[in-house]
């Protein structure tokens, strides 16, 4: 399983992201795809730690992000990923780079709000903290069918004590960590929505 960290893959997450933001926050240079691609796959393991109501996105979010860790090796930057689908004329065909750009950081918004949830709940149940993330999130953009799966896989979610173990930390030490990831990922996912914003893309489909 990818995105460990001495078994704790909060801390690995939290120190990558820091890093993503500080280049985004420094406005001297652009984001690598390398970065940005090797950062998000340490997010991988908390969809599956979620259960059966987020394999979907697990499987879906994984998929995206090895394209465009494959595609790091011949594109520099997340700028050169949208321009040469611009170019390509071929940026809202399903499994372009920019698309599946688009779904990654879709993935790391919804773990942004599931973290702010969970810190906001009180008791062990992660239904609502998950089902909130879910709704604000990906809902949106799911047919009636997925919706219904979600909402019935919300039933198997694991407690938060359950989650917490799974990541091998702690209440105090997972709100720390939870709290960095809300905070650098923000201007990160910032970041991406100008990118596609500037170029009259839109962030909706």
């Amino acid at each position: 399983m990818a995105g460990t960290d001495n078994g704790k893959p909060l801390a690995k997450i939290s120190e990558l992201f820091k890093e993503l933001a500080a280049t985004v926050n420094s406005e001297a240079a652009d984001v690598e795809l390398a970065a940005f691609s090797r950062a998000c796959s340490h997010v991988s393991p908390l969809f599956g730690c979620l259960g059966i109501a987020f394999k979907f996105a697990e499987m879906d979010y994984v998929a995206k992000v090895d394209d465009l860790a494959e595609a790091s090796k011949s594109i520099l930057t997340l700028q050169s990923v949208i321009d040469r689908d611009i170019e390509g004329n071929c940026v809202r065909k399903a499994g372009s780079h920019t698309r599946n750009l688009l779904r990654v950081k879709r993935g790391l918004d919804m773990v942004r709000v599931l973290f702010e949830q969970i810190l906001a709940a009180e008791g062990n149940s992660l239904k609502d903290p998950a089902s909130k993330a879910y709704a604000q999130v990906f809902a949106p953009h799911h047919g009636w069918a997925i919706r219904k799966a979600v909402a019935a896989g919300m039933y198997a979610l694991p407690t938060r004590a359950q989650l917490l173990r799974k990541l091998n930390e702690d209440e105090t030490s997972a709100r720390i960590q939870m709290q960095n990831y809300i905070t650098t990922s923000a201007p990160v996912i910032l970041y991406i929505d100008k990118l596609f914003l500037s170029r009259e893309l839109g962030i909706d489909w």
